[in-house]
């Protein structure tokens, strides 16, 4: 067994005949005993610096030429086609037409340097400029993926294709809860977003995982997790009495069955009782202070919002809450960039940066991660007619941007680098996987270590590759 993850603790039929079969039953064992000798005398966890995060996911793929990665030479060369020696014969998407002869596109906006550090930040985001020296941004990041789904999909769960469990699946597996009223695991998506690329619940999933690692959505409104309340005429002491029947009754079909997915369905409704109490007092707040509210914007006063998420995230992850993905959906510009790209800077910019002032200002930001980022990033060139208000940028998986904040990252720090056209990393890439062994190296796990057994092997978040970015490592 290796330490710290649990193996099944009985054999149910089919499982016996699964790992029987062929004789891959002993080969299995055998191969279960030689992880744990090796596990034993694998290297120490590293030492945790965070404790929970929230990823503030902004899902469409936002353009780093707009936000976090200023090239000049665009500017110089706009309207030009994308030479041959920076194209290389690569061919990555079928949306833009002949991408030899399409015009490079320098940004509509400015850039400047903010803060001690100079870190150069699009116009289009003053509020998060004012925190520049707190961000560490990574202009190199790199995904395997062209189209939102699957790109999206890799970003939240590790793979690609669906099924695999999700980031705060892993971590709630791996980890635990901080309060045991809460869901370890919370999703948020803004209901002020434009909706262009749909958003599934196995985003948030627990894949193969048992069931009570998967995330729970909140939602706006007077019921944030549904069917929550009793029904009418169901007292909580009914409630109570109705669940430790239950629990009399899958305790005789756990000793019958041996299936541990009856503990996790056990182990939900027990947390749903105890979120009747916990989700109210969590989600309602009127508590906060106007001085609150104007940090993070009148419209974090309308629940549902990107802005009243972030408050709202505040407020979980200070109650304890270990992993918090707020969704915000609709930067996807083919076309009319311009006024898509600052509407989107708009509705997000003033709460995202509020959310890492007000973590800071209470003491949560040492020990909290916040990461910014979409699944992948834009073209140089342009894509749709050129002109000054209606042109776009088709998807770019080849370099992109990103942010990250608080614990265990340097601050006022740039990782990476793109080429002058903004269309190869040219120094220091940091894949998708790589992203994922950082964050779980800063929560104290150490990536090849976190796995589970599935279909006779283990599985990982990681899957078979990545390594920490320890340059970004304060």
């Amino acid at each position: 067994m290796i330490p710290g993850i649990p193996l099944p603790d009985a054999w149910t039929r089919r499982r016996l005949l699964g790992a029987s079969a062929l004789g891959l039953g002993r080969i299995a064992l055998g191969s279960t005993l030689l992880d744990s000798l090796a596990a034993q005398s694998a290297p120490p966890a590293p030492a945790a610096r965070a404790k929970r995060i929230v990823y503030l996911f902004q899902a469409g793929g936002p353009s780093q030429f707009e936000t976090f990665d200023p090239k000049p030479l665009l500017e110089e060369h706009h309207g030009r086609p994308l030479p041959d020696s920076v194209r290389r014969g690569q061919r990555l998407t079928g949306m833009s037409g002949n991408q030899a002869i399409l015009p490079l596109a320098g940004s509509f906006t400015g850039f400047a340097r903010h803060g001690e550090s100079g870190l150069e930040i699009s116009d289009l985001l003053p509020h998060t400029a004012a925190i520049a020296d707190r961000l560490c941004v990574v202009r190199s990041m790199v995904t395997e993926a062209i189209n939102h789904d699957p790109a999206i999909t890799f970003f939240c769960s590790g793979h690609q294709q669906p099924g695999r469990p999700s980031m705060g699946a892993w971590l709630s597996y791996g980890l635990g809860s901080l309060n045991a009223n809460l869901p370890t695991f919370i999703v948020l998506v803004s209901k002020d977003a434009a909706r262009d690329q749909p958003l599934y619940a196995r985003l948030w999933g627990s894949g193969f995982l048992p069931s009570e690692h998967q995330g729970v959505q909140f939602r706006a409104g007077s019921e944030a997790v549904l069917y929550l309340r009793n029904p009418d005429g169901v007292s909580t002491d009914a409630r109570r009495a109705m669940l430790d029947a239950l629990a009399r009754i899958d305790g005789d079909a756990r000793q019958r069955t041996h299936d541990p997915e009856i503990d996790a369905r056990l182990a939900q409704a027990e947390m749903a009782f105890r979120m009747q109490t916990s989700v109210p007092e969590a989600t309602q707040v009127s508590d906060e202070s106007d001085e609150t509210f104007a940090l993070y914007g009148e419209a974090a006063r309308t629940p549902g919002t990107y802005a009243a998420n972030c408050l709202l995230a505040r407020r979980l992850l200070e109650r304890g809450v270990r992993f918090v993905q707020l969704f915000h959906q609709g930067w996807d510009q083919h076309g009319g960039l311009p006024g898509g790209i600052t509407n989107q800077c708009r509705q997000t910019d003033r709460a995202s940066a509020a959310l890492v002032t007000d973590l800071a200002r209470r003491g949560l930001l040492d020990d909290t991660l916040v990461v910014w980022g979409g699944e992948f990033g834009r073209t140089a060139y342009c894509q749709g007619k050129l002109t000054p208000t209606d042109y776009g940028r088709d998807h770019h998986p080849r370099c992109f941007s990103i942010w990250l904040a608080g614990a265990g990252v340097k601050p006022g720090h740039v990782h990476g680098a793109t080429d002058d056209h903004g269309y190869n990393i040219a120094a220091d890439p940091v894949h998708v996987h790589d992203l994922h062994a950082t964050l779980l190296h800063l929560l104290g796990i150490d990536h090849e270590q976190l796995v589970y057994p599935h279909q006779g092997r283990y599985f990982r978040l990681t899957d078979v590759s990545g390594s920490v970015v320890r340059a970004i490592l304060a």
